[in-house]
């Protein structure tokens, strides 16, 4: 999801726990869509550089998480990071 070196003390421990939660919930419902269910599939029998997956087991997009379209998980995650009192974007705060 990213680095969080840019971010200073007790943000970078708040983007951290956003980012495991996000990362718990998307790997638990990755196994309820079908398509990136099956997807998982083709990329563990053959090698497809953009798709990948670590020991975590996530399937990843050229690094980037596989959000599933299942119980408005996608929703959910961008309504959690926007309405920190922080945001994620290197350089910039809400106040």
């Amino acid at each position: 999801m990213g680095s969080v070196a840019h971010i200073e003390g007790e943000k970078k421990e708040l983007v951290q726990d956003v980012h495991r939660l996000a990362r718990f919930d998307v790997k638990a419902k990755q196994g309820v869509d079908l398509i990136l269910v099956e997807l998982k599939e083709v990329v563990l029998k053959k090698s497809i550089e953009a798709f990948s997956q670590r020991g975590d087991r996530v399937l990843r997009y050229q690094s980037r998480l596989c959000v599933p379209n299942v119980d408005d998980l996608r929703e959910q995650i961008f309504s959690e990071t926007h309405s920190l009192r922080y945001s994620i974007h290197p350089g910039a705060t809400k106040m």
